[in-house]
């Protein structure tokens, strides 16, 4: 009599994270390669909130589709420059593509490094409150008052949240402002001990040492600027991508518009396109570094230009 087959492994989910230009997007190719060649089903799903957008290519370093090795990916270029994306917009959709994709019975890699894309994924993590209404009033305010009166609503309500807010980011304080005035809690982060959305998740952390890693983004910066990044954003103006509030300020998209416009030299422009490019690395290697039961990985060796 046959013994029975072994029951097939149940699907995972992996996720690849780590700060931008470390690898990223390499590792999930070969590990994607490991599983198929183990014999599992598996396909990638982006976690970066720049490359949910079409046309936006150069400037987030998207892997082209020639480059994905046939492997299936998923939530690349979903939004046209003048929409704008939202996390707990993301989360609903990201999630029922990895549910829908476990039930064929295929593992999924979650790769990206936008920190809170990735975390209202792969923790039970919940959003504050919102109010369409009250947002527009509150842009509305910023239009005709600037900036910083809503800092100073803000800071009357909560100082802590006030100091902590990037008040460059006019986008963050209407948001800040709108959840304070609506009794919620608009510091989003990780909670001492996040519990995961799918017990069946392992999370792989790419990193690079600092000073290698800084010689990468800048370089980086300069090929974008090199390949074409100005055409790219010329392209994109008829799509909206001055009227969107998320594309527009994307960093080195924000630039590249100031060029067009003249408000910027090109020499400005790609030094601080660099400036910006290595602060947020920095926080995105704050952010994941949180993260509890990371396996980490040196991607110092990666070849330059990957994500």
């Amino acid at each position: 009599m046959r013994s029975a087959s072994p029951e097939p492994a149940a699907p995972r989910l992996w996720a690849i994270v780590g700060a931008t230009g470390t690898g990223k997007s390499a590792l999930s190719l070969d590990l994607a390669e490991e599983l198929a060649s183990a014999g599992r089903q598996v396909e990638i799903v982006n976690a970066d909130a720049m490359q949910l957008y079409r046309g936006m290519d150069i400037g987030t370093a998207k892997l082209p589709p020639g480059e994905r090795r046939g492997i299936p990916h998923h939530l690349f270029d979903v939004l046209d420059p003048g929409e704008e994306a939202a996390v707990a917009w993301y989360q609903s959709l990201a999630r029922s593509v990895i549910e829908r994709l476990a039930e064929s019975g295929s593992d999924v890699i979650l790769v990206g490094g936008s920190g809170l894309y990735v975390s209202s994924v792969l923790f039970d993590f919940r959003f504050p409150p919102r109010d369409d209404a009250l947002r527009a009033h509150l842009e509305e305010e910023l239009d005709a008052r600037g900036v910083d009166a809503l800092l100073e609503r803000l800071r009357a309500l909560s100082p802590e949240t006030a100091n902590a807010v990037d008040a460059r980011n006019p986008r963050r304080v209407v948001r800040a402002l709108e959840v304070a005035l609506l009794g919620g809690d608009a510091q989003v982060t990780l909670p001492e001990q996040p519990r995961l959305w799918r017990a069946d998740t392992s999370i792989l952390g790419v990193r690079c040492e600092r000073a290698a890693l800084v010689d990468r983004l800048d370089r980086r910066v300069e090929r974008m600027w090199g390949d074409g990044l100005l055409d790219e954003v010329r392209g994109l103006i008829p799509h909206g991508i001055e009227e969107g509030r998320t594309a527009s300020r994307a960093i080195g998209y924000a630039q590249a518009l100031a060029q067009l416009a003249g408000r910027m030299t090109e020499a400005e422009a790609i030094a601080e396109t660099q400036a910006l490019t290595r602060r947020y690395a920095r926080r995105q290697v704050s952010w994941f570094k949180r993260y509890p039961g990371v396996e980490w990985i040196d991607g110092t060796a990666t070849r330059e230009g990957a994500d």
